[in-house]
């Protein structure tokens, strides 16, 4: 039903900046509370942000706050994720993720759609 494709991932020196893109092809998606979760290898998936439907409401993991901002387009179907001041801990892959309801999901099983993922790597 509804499809999401990742991109803007890469390799990154410390203290430089990569703006994730998913794109979303759900006829529904305006409304859909969107995420983005990463995980490292041997590590749990993770949520980073959250944005509500209408863009009003945003979340934000304490290690991400002040450096990365999530939005989004509904017009384009599309939400970002930009991140600043990357960190070698920052380093994972990063997923985008669909919420059928419109408000914030704070957990893996709140979230309905995935994307296949998008590799970050943040060098020292």
């Amino acid at each position: 039903q509804v499809q999401l494709v990742e991109s803007g991932g890469g390799l990154v020196q410390a203290g430089g900046s990569l703006r994730l893109s998913c794109a979303a092809s759900g006829r529904t998606f305006s409304r859909y509370a969107m995420g983005w979760f990463r995980q490292a290898p041997g590590k749990e998936r993770e949520l980073v942000a959250a944005i509500s439907w209408s863009g009003g409401n945003t979340y934000y993991t304490n290690s991400v706050k002040g450096r990365f901002t999530i939005s989004r387009d509904n017009a384009k179907n599309t939400v970002y994720l930009q991140m600043n001041s990357l960190k070698p801990e920052d380093t994972a892959v990063y997923y985008c993720a669909a919420d059928k309801r419109p408000m914030l999901g704070y957990t893996r099983d709140e979230y309905d759609y995935w994307g296949q993922g998008t590799q970050v790597t943040v060098s020292s």
